[in-house]
């Protein structure tokens, strides 16, 4: 009996070794290879960025011409229309007196010499748009009364209500972009000041002369940019670059320390326009990489493959 349990413990004792020693079992602690990331990169550029706030302006023509009737009588001919382009020294107005309305030319049969008509021809003083018509033909008017209004198209400025604490901002853009809503552009300069400030809004109103190529309809809204800040040589990345939290608090970039590996790089924000940003600190070496595609989501010290 006890020959026979010495038996069966060997047959368990090889079987147990010949088990540990089949190849087909798993091997153990065997690392997985690191998933390996594409991306494009780039490297920084010195740029000029600024910094702008933009504020609404609206057109205005600050001159306007009064015709006025120079003696009392009825309107022969009118030529003003509202809305009519006029130069300088065009007729408007034809004006007769009423005793020359009366007589007609009863006067002259009797003289030939004795020339009279009676009439008086108005003319502009200025050029301009006719933006008001107060008369027409037929009408009895008398010395000095308004047959028309005309708005100098050398007179047309943008009215800029720039709040106060803005003020210093105007000694630093004396000349300023004034953006239409049609996407044109005009160049204006602060040619006055309002001496007094909005009791409510708390804003000061500024004259911006302009110089237009074309003709500009008065109350038209405009834009207008001050420049804030002004970095001549900003140390600037593609938009893409810059990653941040969802607090957005904390920047950073992904900078390639060979041509496989990226490590995180926390950086300092500055200005930043649709496209670029301004990155303050640290400062960059030309030829060092940070990744603009594929860096999101990827960890400190990632494994990357470069694309062309």
């Amino acid at each position: 009996m006890k020959s026979y349990l010495k038996l069966m413990c060997g047959v368990f004792a090889m079987l147990f070794v010949f088990s540990g020693c089949n190849p087909s079992a798993p091997a153990e602690n065997v690392s997985e290879p690191s998933p390996v990331t594409p991306v494009q990169v780039t490297t920084v550029r010195d740029s000029s960025l600024s910094e702008f706030i933009a504020f609404s302006a609206v057109s205005a023509y600050l001159e306007k011409s009064y015709v006025k009737a120079n003696i009392n009588g009825y309107i022969q001919n009118a030529q003003a229309i509202v809305g009519k382009q006029v130069g300088s020294h065009q007729l408007l107005f034809s004006l007769i007196t009423k005793e020359a309305k009366s007589i007609g030319n009863s006067v002259n049969k009797l003289d030939a010499g004795f020339k009279f008509s009676g009439i008086s021809d108005i003319r502009a003083d200025q050029a301009g748009t006719i933006i008001l018509v107060n008369h027409q033909k037929g009408d009895y008017v008398q010395d000095g009364e308004a047959l028309a209004v005309i708005s100098n198209r050398n007179s047309l400025v943008f009215l800029l209500d720039l709040p106060y604490e803005y003020n210093q901002l105007i000694n630093q853009n004396r000349s300023l972009e004034v953006l239409l809503p049609d996407g044109s552009k005009m160049t204006g300069t602060v040619s006055g000041t309002m001496p007094s400030v909005d009791s409510l809004a708390q804003t000061q109103r500024y004259v911006l002369k302009v110089t237009a190529s074309k003709d500009i309809p008065e109350g038209l809204i405009a834009k207008v940019k001050l420049t804030k800040v002004n970095h001549a040589q900003a140390q600037v990345l593609p938009k893409s670059a810059v990653l941040s939290n969802e607090t957005e608090d904390e920047f950073w970039v992904m900078k390639l320390i060979n041509d496989s590996t990226a490590v995180k790089i926390n950086v300092k924000k500055g200005i930043e326009n649709e496209h670029t940003i301004e990155v303050l600190e640290p400062k960059f070496s030309k030829t060092d990489r940070i990744i603009t595609a594929g860096n999101y989501g990827i960890a400190d010290t990632a494994k990357v493959k470069i694309q062309k």
